[in-house]
């Protein structure tokens, strides 16, 4: 009963959306634009905000204003910290598609996997348009899940958007221009993001060699991660940590996301840590090259330009993220006794002194 009623709610959004935008999604003429942009994660989070941010700047960066030209809605899903469970999340899938309805946006910007998996892939083929940021399952095996990816230069349906590179490759290659450098541990957690990124770095680093060895972890449970932790410390061959756990959950069932894991790891952790997010490292880890979210959303927020003049989401390839930005926490590098060579941190994007 359960699942017919979900099923007989979506039906009635989604009959709902093609008769409304019909008349309505395309009309040119019709300003502002409605854009609505849903988090995967909670306000403010260090993923999804400057990701939202991004959106923003590009779109006043092309000449439309806010509040004249284009408005905004945001949904905070908060599926990482707080709904993390699958009933939740469909919970807040519910919530967010009533919340678009009664908005009635001619564009979805969706920012992070939960956020296109539960909601954006019920509006497929519907004439709202989709652009999604930050994606880190690959599009085609959400393809099988609901047909709504042609190919990545031609998408088709009604959806477009930027694929999370993790560029870890890089990272690495930076890693091994500052320290001696024979093994890299990585940790992934075992959510559905987690398992995305974990993925994503099997691929990157089995497309294009580096120079030391990896290996990768996938982690439980709190407990768990301490205790890989104080153990490779002890491990003389792995010379950087790649710590890409971000929610984890303890044997009490308290909920630890990246702020409480990253505050825990530099306390603990005698290895230098390569971040996966540029603003990881204002968060106390290392540094090194990491993707840039912000840009990341400014891709996105081109793409939103580009159907506010008239293309179609589906006509429009899916972009990779492009940039990584190289930063280095100064603090975290002296507690670890690591000096950083002057062309390098000449080179970096930004240097965290606190």
């Amino acid at each position: 009963m359960k699942f017919w009623t979900q099923t007989l709610g979506i039906t009635l959004i989604s009959a709902f959306f093609f008769s409304f935008f019909t008349v309505t999604v395309l009309a040119a003429s019709e300003k502002p634009y409605r854009i609505f942009i849903l988090h995967s994660y909670e306000h403010n989070h260090v993923c999804g905000q400057p990701q939202h941010d991004g959106v923003i700047s590009a779109l006043k960066s092309a000449g439309f204003k806010e509040g004249t030209d284009f408005e905004i809605r945001a949904y905070y899903m908060d599926t990482k910290r707080k709904n993390n469970t699958p009933d939740l999340i469909h919970a807040q899938a519910g919530k967010a598609l009533e919340e678009i309805s009664l908005f009635r946006p001619q564009v979805l910007v969706t920012l992070d996997d939960n956020a296109f998996r539960e909601v954006a892939l019920k509006l497929v083929d519907t004439p709202v348009f989709i652009v999604f940021s930050g994606l880190n399952g690959q599009p085609e095996a959400y393809d099988k899940m609901i047909p709504c990816i042609l190919s990545r230069l031609n998408p088709g349906h009604n959806v477009t958007g930027v694929y999370e590179k993790l560029h870890i490759s890089d990272a690495i290659r930076v890693h091994a221009t500052l320290l001696p450098l024979e093994k890299v541990k990585i940790f992934v957690d075992t959510s559905p993001t987690g398992s995305a990124i974990a993925r994503q770095i099997e691929l990157e680093l089995g497309g294009e060699a580096v120079s030391c060895s990896w290996e990768m972890k996938t982690i439980g449970g709190w407990e768990e991660y301490q205790a890989e932790i104080f153990s490779t410390n002890k491990d003389p061959l792995v010379g950087a940590i790649y710590p890409a756990v971000l929610m984890l959950k303890d044997r009490k069932g308290k909920t630890y996301t990246a702020p409480e894991i990253f505050a825990w790891t530099t306390e603990n952790s005698k290895k230098p840590e390569i971040p996966l997010n540029y603003a990881f490292a204002r968060m106390g880890l290392f540094g090194g090259a990491a993707v840039d979210f912000r840009a990341m959303g400014v891709q996105v927020g081109k793409m939103v330009s580009r159907i506010f003049k008239g293309e179609k989401a589906g006509s429009i390839p899916l972009e990779d993220a492009r940039k990584f930005a190289l930063v280095f926490n100064l603090k975290r590098a002296s507690q670890l006794g690591i000096t950083i060579p002057s062309d390098i941190l000449m080179a970096a994007d930004d240097l965290i002194v606190e």
